[in-house]
């Protein structure tokens, strides 16, 4: 019997992507690993489900939020991304992407583990798109550390900025813009479930992510404003060789999962897609997993 074009082994797709070891400074750009991620540029196709939609993506320069910020814009949204500095030309490819959709892109780079900047960045979308009515939460610091007395002060509070408290000043800044019908998505992790020892720091702030999810869930739904968290398993970024993981442990990580091999971030987008469309009115404090096959509660 010949297969259906649209029935695909999830066990061999991005067969061709390769993930080297490999140690990229700073933040790392797309554009600097060796073999890149897919973010769905070529392959995502809207259908129109969040047509005249407004969106703030933090981290929306690559890896997940750089496909969801694809997905968005050929679903109809307009979208505003925020970023490091240091990641302005994979900025630039992704606002060219919206663009090119026929939507709006309003960049805003800045460093979302200042307080100010988070509410000045709130503000700045508002005032570029004409309001707001999706907020995703995904910008993430993640840097291995081995054993804890390894683990300094700086950078245990600047993973606590960047994940939980990041996530509170923005939610918190953008509240009063978001209409009834609005949803916020936060991005939390398999690791608010199963931990890496290596990682501690970084699972303690999906842990708390996945916890405020569901509780600011129960205090908005009222008000008709959803809030659920899409938790990815290991997901091939410029996180991972950013210090995200041991150079060592890029080629084989993702082995542990049923499929047996790294996601991509075009894998993510479509769940949050879903979330904020209104496909999903019914869902509400829900965590949607996308790893793999990773067993979870």
């Amino acid at each position: 019997m010949t297969k259906a074009p649209s029935l695909i082994d999830p066990t061999k797709i991005y067969a061709d992507i390769d993930t080297p070891e490999q140690y990229l400074e700073g933040a790392g750009l797309d554009s600097e690993m060796e073999d890149p991620a897919d973010l769905g540029a070529e392959s995502y196709v809207g259908s129109g489900k969040l047509t005249g939609r407004r969106a703030l993506i933090t981290g929306g320069d690559s890896g997940i939020g750089g496909a969801t910020a694809i997905a968005y814009a050929r679903e109809g949204a307009d979208v505003a991304i925020s970023y490091l500095p240091e990641e302005q030309s994979d900025a630039d490819r992704i606002v060219r992407l919206i663009e090119e959709a026929g939507r709006k892109a309003v960049a805003i780079p800045g460093d979302i583990s200042d307080a100010a900047f988070c509410r000045e960045l709130v503000e700045r979308a508002v005032e570029g798109l004409g309001g707001l009515d999706i907020l995703v939460n995904n910008a993430g610091k993640q840097q291995h550390v081995e054993d804890l007395v390894d683990l300094d002060d700086e950078e245990f509070d600047a993973t606590m900025k960047t994940n939980i408290y990041a996530t509170f000043w923005i939610t918190k800044a953008a509240l009063p813009h978001l209409p009834a019908g609005s949803s916020i998505i936060n991005t939390t992790s398999i690791q608010a479930y199963a931990p890496s020892g290596h990682l501690v720091h970084y699972a303690m702030t999906k842990g708390a992510i996945n916890n405020f999810s569901k509780g600011l869930a129960e205090q908005l739904a009222p008000k008709g404003i959803r809030v659920n968290a899409v938790a990815p398993g290991p997901i091939w970024t410029p996180l991972q060789p950013a210090g995200g993981q041991p150079p060592e442990a890029l080629p084989d990580a993702g082995s542990q999962t049923g499929v047996g091999r790294w996601g991509q971030p075009a894998e993510l987008a479509p769940a949050f897609v879903y979330l904020a469309s209104a496909e999903s009115t019914y869902v509400v404090g829900e965590t949607l997993n996308v790893n793999g096959g990773m067993p979870t509660p």
